[in-house]
């Protein structure tokens, strides 16, 4: 079915939905008061967890010491605690009162082989290797805040368990930038390790330093786009460049290889129902100006939103890349590697979901974002169980979109009054679900 926008709900829905109680009596009114009250008393210590967490970046599958801090946190607050789940992940498992089902909270936690340049007290001067060379490693995508936030969630739900009718299990994941050297990683991992197993629905948000704070955004059904990895091998005939009728020559060859994905989206895709992305990133062949090489390798990136969309943009793919290849002469092989699904958020649970989200953000700070041509690995708990993915405003009131740094960028930065928000959203999504008994 199709979502509702929050604006066209019948104002005696959001009433219905913001009266139900607990099975104790302890109301949504009450636990909504006593989550803004506590949120905003642990501001100040939410913040100095995510300023701990950016000054010691971890990479992917090396956050030792980040889930070291979690793991001890999570234990004192008497929530039970299994560490080195997907290598380095850590889930806690805070069981309420009364019985009821499971909803899940996650937050990822690596960094990336990224130099910070902003000049805050907190900046981050650590190194790794990565790829074999010494890089900078920085929180340039928002992740320590993420930590950092459901920590604070942690902390105000362990000291509402006995009102609470059912299980939160809060999940720390590691490596959701990908690990291109393993078949499973992150959130994949998880889910193969059964972490959703007992899980009825899931929320997760994402910070974004592009929106105002005090904002949430939010999509039902695809929202964030599938990435496949593209590699492409094109072989030829190696010649002199001074006698090119000898050679069967990749690199033009590639060229017109290159010219013909553009028709994947142009005149394959129904860019009316939904975009496509074919992006080639690199080409490489040859070492000398006179020699025309026997061999060029180009990758690149896809992003699709449906199934269908993406068997209909990869069976295009190695169509025109083949036979491209093949009329010149050469040969193509294509490898195309799936790395993150469709972030999908569940229809049904978005729509039940969305009194709450207006709840906690206030009128007019509720907007529906557009369809986003990045990826996260949230998608694959969302394969398992339905889920809601939304964003956190995290830059500056004033700050324009155009201008402010974007993630995955040295100039990344986040206004950290907007923590408070995610908090108090995070804790009342679990809440409202288990109030609702799941159904």
């Amino acid at each position: 079915m199709k979502i509702s926008l929050i604006n066209a709900l019948p104002s005696w829905v959001l009433v219905i939905c913001l009266c139900f109680q607990f099975h104790t009596g302890f109301s949504q009114t009450d636990y909504r008061k006593e989550i803004s009250k506590k949120a905003t008393e642990l501001e100040d210590k939410v913040i100095n967890w995510r300023r701990d967490f950016h000054q010691h970046p971890e990479l992917g599958n090396q956050e030792q010491r980040t889930a070291g801090i979690i793991a001890r946190h999570l234990r004192e607050l008497g929530l039970e605690v299994e560490e080195g789940v997907a290598v380095t992940g850590v889930v806690g498992i805070l069981k309420g009162g009364m019985d009821g089902p499971t909803v899940a909270l996650r937050a990822d936690m690596d960094a990336l082989p990224i130099t910070e340049r902003t000049d805050v007290p907190f900046k981050s001067t650590a190194t790794a290797t990565y790829n074999g060379q010494e890089v900078g490693v920085s929180h340039a995508c928002g992740h320590d805040a993420h930590m950092a936030i459901l920590m604070g969630v942690a902390e105000i739900l362990a000291g509402m368990r006995e009102n609470i009718s059912g299980t939160v299990k809060f999940i720390f994941q590691p490596a959701e930038e990908g690990m291109d050297d393993l078949d499973t990683w992150g959130a994949k991992q998880m889910v193969e390790e059964g972490v959703m197993d007992d899980v009825e629905a899931i929320f997760g948000l994402h910070i974004n330093s592009q929106t105002p704070v005090g904002t949430l955004k939010y999509r039902a059904g695809p929202a964030m786009a599938a990435v496949d990895n593209l590699e492409i091998t094109i072989k030829g005939k190696q010649a002199h460049g001074a006698y090119p009728w000898s050679s069967v020559d990749p690199i033009v060859t590639a060229s017109q290889i290159v010219l013909g994905l553009q028709t994947v989206v142009s005149r394959s895709v129904n860019v009316t129902e939904i975009p496509a992305i074919v992006t080639v990133g690199s080409i490489h062949g040859g070492v000398r100006h006179n020699i025309i090489p026997e061999e060029v390798e180009m990758i690149g990136t896809i992003r699709t939103y449906s199934e269908e969309q993406q068997v209909l943009v990869h069976r295009r793919i190695r169509e025109i890349a083949e036979n491209i290849a093949k009329s010149a002469g050469a040969t193509a092989e294509v490898n195309l590697r799936k790395m993150y699904p469709v972030t999908f958020n569940d229809y049904e649970l978005t729509e039940k979901m969305l009194p709450t989200l207006q709840s906690i953000a206030g009128e007019g700070k509720l907007l529906e974002h557009e369809l986003i041509t990045g990826a996260e690995d949230f998608s694959f708990y969302q394969k398992a169980k339905p889920g809601l993915f939304f964003f956190l405003g995290g830059m500056p009131a004033d700050g324009d979109p155009d201008e402010a740094p974007s993630h995955h960028t040295p100039d990344f930065y986040l206004d950290e009054s907007g923590f408070v928000l995610g908090v108090e959203a995070l804790a009342n999504l679990a809440l409202d679900y288990l109030g609702m008994d799941g159904e």
